[in-house]
């Protein structure tokens, strides 16, 4: 029997709150974002659908605090951000986006939420989508650009073309089939290959585009 609002007095509010959340996280790796439903919510949690809107007012408020909570881009945190960028930013640029690589891989999670971030428009997406522009705004302003200079834009462009590339090949991977341009990207070698080319890219980058030879 589902839990009921009158459920024994003894049941707390915060595992409630988490066991609504972690059914969202379960459906979303599961069976995709377009499940994302009050009645399926509930049934997965084991709970009566009126605590959704009892703890979070809507489905979407739902949806949105569990999307927010999850730190999709975990490789790129204060704790992580080493203190000398003398080369401006240049291994740890490979190392975020190596991390980025594989984790995309590894996260069903997130590859859903990109997906759905293509296919509709919600403010928990936008906010998701701010903070991510919010934490590379930061090392763009502070770190690259002023090592570039006249040349940042550009390196900006090359860099939204690798993290589109590294999302996009994924993807592909996840749902289309693995072989892309040649390379299986479901087996170890062929991933390899393309961590190779991410970290000579970036490598080729640095030397053709610095401002002035530091």
């Amino acid at each position: 029997m589902k839990d009921g609002i009158s459920k024994t007095p003894s049941r707390n509010k915060e595992n409630t709150r988490q066991r609504l959340l972690d059914a969202v996280g379960e459906i979303l790796r599961s069976e995709g974002y377009q499940a994302l439903k009050v009645n399926q919510i509930a049934a997965t949690a084991g709970l009566d659908k009126k605590l959704i809107y009892n703890y979070f007012g809507s489905k979407d408020n739902l949806v949105g605090e569990y999307i927010n909570s999850k730190d999709f881009w975990s490789n790129v945190k204060a704790d992580s951000i080493p203190a000398d960028f003398s080369d401006g930013g240049k291994n740890f640029t490979i190392e975020v986006l190596l991390q980025q690589f594989d984790f995309v891989r590894t996260s069903a999670e997130l590859q859903k939420v990109l997906l759905w971030r293509l296919s509709e428009e919600q403010p928990f997406l936008r906010l998701m989508t701010q903070n991510q522009e919010n934490v590379g705004e930061e090392l763009f302003k502070h770190v690259m650009d002023p090592y570039f200079g006249k040349n940042a834009q550009d390196y900006r462009a090359i860099t939204a073309i690798l993290v589109a590339g590294i999302y996009y090949l994924n993807l592909y991977a996840s749902h289309n089939g693995s072989i892309f341009c040649g390379i299986d990207l479901g087996e170890t070698a062929g991933r390899e290959k393309i961590r190779q080319a991410l970290s000579f890219l970036i490598h080729k980058t640095y030397e053709g585009l610095q401002d002035e030879p530091k």
